[in-house]
């Protein structure tokens, strides 16, 4: 099987690469991926000779670099997106040129040639829960609170519609928030473990009060690799962590870790439009599909403490520049 993954330089994308080729001797990658702040081909670099790998700088807006490519797959993994909400709210167009109008291109050249496409996505499109309110899943409408949320709100629709109107085979994820190797410093748990190493406060929004679902970034891989061998087409798969926790008790956890104290907190200005609480009920995909989260927290953040002190060289290089190609 040849599998085109996009954004696949980025966090998620690079870890999905590692898992498949890893797994899966057989197997060949394109990875079309166009370097923004975020993608970065250190991640990769111990397939950059391997021939089973191969990389397309290019950008998913681009008809002519993802029309021969489409083609050439069997499978498309779409993980290219815009996707720190921050950002969204100060730069919204280049979230809506990448995560919309990207997925519009690449779902035309997918139906052009009729191939298998997979969309990941977020639990953000549901908007945000209450105290009491039962976890997301695949029936909850959408309510996206944010330009980034909304973003990848259209695109889900988008690959929908594809799949109603063109009978694209096509299915799509909604995962929790993400953690573990590679994950680029501007997110709460990297920002807070390269902080706490470097001597630097940690900033909360806030109270620290809010409530987000963790997933270990190599849980969701197996998941996305269950989807796209073994899940029905057309279906939505909810994936979460079973890890709801305060973004305070993480960062206390982070503390804990690496031997801080809670002078090291900074509680700076609440973001605009900052959901309260997200969860994910995946009982879909553990039933139908057997898959359930591995790694608990705990164990997680250990090890994701344990990748940024072996791996000092690849953030300390992101900060000042270096590792883009």
């Amino acid at each position: 099987m040849k599998i085109l993954v996009t954004g696949g330089a980025g966090f998620i994308g690079s870890n999905f690469i590692h898992h498949i080729l890893k797994k899966y001797p057989e197997y060949r990658i394109i990875n079309v991926d166009i370097l923004t702040y975020a993608g970065n081909l250190e991640n990769l670099k111990v397939w950059e000779n391997d021939e089973r790998y191969r990389f397309v700088k290019g950008n998913v807006t681009d008809a002519n670099v993802v029309d021969p490519l489409v083609a050439e797959s069997d499978v498309v993994v779409h993980f290219a997106a815009e996707s720190h909400v921050d950002r969204s709210i100060v730069d919204p167009y280049a979230f809506i040129d990448t995560n919309i109008k990207g997925t519009f291109v690449l779902l035309e050249s997918a139906r052009k040639y009729n191939k298998r496409f997979h969309h990941i996505s977020t639990d953000e499109v549901f908007g945000a829960l209450g105290p009491e309110d039962a976890p997301f899943d695949e029936n909850t409408k959408y309510d996206p609170r944010s330009p980034y949320s909304a973003s990848k709100a259209s695109s889900d629709h988008l690959v929908r519609s594809y799949f109603h109107t063109y009978d694209l085979p096509v299915t799509i994820s909604n995962c929790s928030n993400n953690y573990g190797p590679y994950h680029f410093p501007e997110k709460l748990i990297p920002l807070a473990i390269t902080n706490l190493l470097e001597g630097k406060t940690v900033p909360v929004y806030g109270d620290g009060f809010n409530v987000r679902d963790w997933l270990y970034v190599e849980d969701h891989c197996k998941a996305i690799d269950l989807i796209i061998h073994q899940g029905i087409i057309g279906e939505t798969y909810c994936i979460g962590g079973a890890s709801e926790r305060e973004n305070i008790w993480i960062v206390k956890k982070l503390l804990e870790l690496l031997e801080k104290d809670e002078s090291m907190i900074e509680y700076v200005k609440d973001r605009a439009g900052h959901d309260r609480r997200y969860a994910i009920n995946f009982s879909k995909i553990e039933r139908e599909l057997g898959w359930h989260p591995e790694v608990t927290l705990e164990d997680g953040l250990t090890k994701t403490v344990e990748w940024f002190r072996e791996n000092e060289a690849w953030w300390k290089n992101i900060e000042s520049g270096t590792y883009k190609e």
